[in-house]
């Protein structure tokens, strides 16, 4: 059974650990106007498409044409055997990778500058 466009998108956004708010700012609109484009209760213009593309850092084609259950058979298979068929495949899934150690970092981070803060904060009382 073929994806929707907008059941790829959830998809791609959840490997990457983007939440909907955080994409919706990203493409100018509200939470729930991109809840609904993941649910295809609305349409989806080739701009938003292209921005979703910059958003994901991967192509509109990437995303036309991502599927969740190759996704996971194939990461099964490089578990298993240590090589992957497909170069377009493994590009997609190593910059999916990349993206989440990145986000994790900035994430970290964000965290040791609001733990630095409150430290400073408490020290001068």
């Amino acid at each position: 059974m073929e994806m929707s466009i907008g059941a790829k998108i959830k998809s791609i956004r959840e490997l990457k650990n983007y939440t909907q708010e955080y994409t919706a700012y990203r493409l100018g609109i509200t939470q729930a106007g991109y809840s609904k484009i993941e649910k295809g209760k609305t349409g989806l213009s080739l701009e938003k498409l292209e921005q979703l593309a910059v958003i994901f850092d991967l192509s509109v084609e990437n995303i036309i044409n991502f599927e969740i259950q190759k996704y996971f058979s194939e990461e099964r298979h490089i578990k298993k055997n240590g090589t992957l068929n497909g170069q377009n495949n493994f590009h997609l899934i190593a910059k999916l990778y990349e993206d989440k150690i990145l986000l994790l970092e900035k994430l970290l981070g964000k965290t040791d500058l609001e733990l630095k803060y409150y430290k400073e904060k408490c020290s001068s009382l």
